[in-house]
């Protein structure tokens, strides 16, 4: 059978105007500002101001990656950015879709918290391999989760870095350069109920006239109990899903060029990039945007070019942890096929 690359052909982003700092962050939260911005690893995050909404933000981006191709050249249009969107109960593909004036495009959502856009990359190259009509596919990813973050809530303080923003990345069935190679995940489903917003869901629903304000933001619902069996498996399963990716696109972890991650502290990923035997020259650290939800990967890939440390031939890992608890990664070649 002949194998069919699925590309990514150009990749965009958008981010709003509006800057919180780490003096903002630490004013809000009463931790001291050198904590944010070196334990945190957030120099600035970007908010949305209340007129500008998810579909807004992925339409811009969305635009923003079409470079020279018109809405009307795409096929499908995915959301797999965050579930808080314009609306509750709300398809917000559709929506984009409208906003671009990709009229001959069909829409569906993808989510999976903050690892649905690393994961989105294999079901799309799944989909557009067996259907030859899946010429060009949209994926977006955005979000304005900074709306849920309660600065005095210190218990959900490792959610503190979350920026508004958006990105997007066309994919192209057939296209022989920075194709989509192989995945990997690890799902831990132990985590599933410690973070959410307590206030919307139908666990909930028959209290909602007794909703606390601060259940209208996300929670951590036992910080105590959380961290101790999180945080000794976090980085063994970034390791896990980023060596597996590797393997199953037939190479070795000496052969990565560039890794593409979630926003994160620097320790973390220099701990990321040491196991490569990189160095921060083969990445991007997102310390200007903040956690943007699943577009994390794709604002990496779109730095790391802007900043000439993505180069063709690269071999790229994408890298993403979502709540629920996920670990993500997946392989790109970058540049023409040899």
């Amino acid at each position: 059978m002949e194998k069919i690359n699925v590309g990514i052909r150009s990749v965009g982003s958008y981010v709003p105007a509006g800057i919180r700092d780490s003096f903002y962050i630490s004013e809000k939260s009463g931790i001291p500002e050198q904590v944010i911005r070196e334990k945190f690893g957030i120099k600035q995050v970007h908010k949305a101001g209340p007129e500008e909404s998810v579909a807004d933000m992925g339409a811009k981006a969305a635009l923003a990656a079409l470079k020279d191709l018109t809405p009307e050249d795409l096929d499908l249009v995915v959301y797999c950015g965050s579930e808080y969107k314009d609306f509750y109960m709300y398809n917000c593909a559709a929506r984009i879709k409208e906003l671009i004036g990709a009229k001959n495009a069909a829409s569906f959502e993808i989510h999976n918290l903050c690892s649905a856009g690393v994961y989105s990359l294999k079901i799309m190259r799944a989909m557009m391999r067996d259907d030859p009509k899946l010429k060009r596919v949209l994926l977006v990813s955005s979000s304005k989760e900074g709306d849920l973050i309660n600065y005095a809530d210190t218990e959900s303080r490792f959610m503190f870095n979350f920026g508004d923003g958006a990105a997007a990345a066309v994919l192209e069935r057939g296209l022989d350069r920075n194709i989509i190679l192989e995945s990997s995940m690890i799902v831990d489903g132990q985590f599933a109920n410690d973070v959410y917003v307590p206030a919307v869901g139908c666990v909930n629903r028959g209290n909602c006239e007794h909703v606390v304000y601060e259940d209208r933001f996300l929670r951590v619902r036992d910080l105590a109990d959380m961290k101790p069996r999180l945080d000794p498996i976090t980085l063994p399963n970034f390791f896990k899903v980023m060596d597996k990716a590797v393997e199953l696109s037939g190479y070795r972890n000496e052969d990565v060029n560039f890794v593409a991650p979630i926003c994160m502290k620097k320790s973390m990923l220099v701990g990321l990039l040491d196991h490569f035997g990189l160095t921060e020259e083969n990445s991007f650290l997102l310390e200007d945007y903040g956690h943007c939800q699943s577009a994390d990967c794709f604002l990496s890939i779109e730095e790391g070019l802007r900043h000439g440390r993505l180069h063709d031939g690269d071999l790229v890992v994408t890298i993403a942890a979502g709540t629920g608890y996920t670990w993500a990664s997946t392989c790109i070649k970058w540049g023409p096929v040899a």
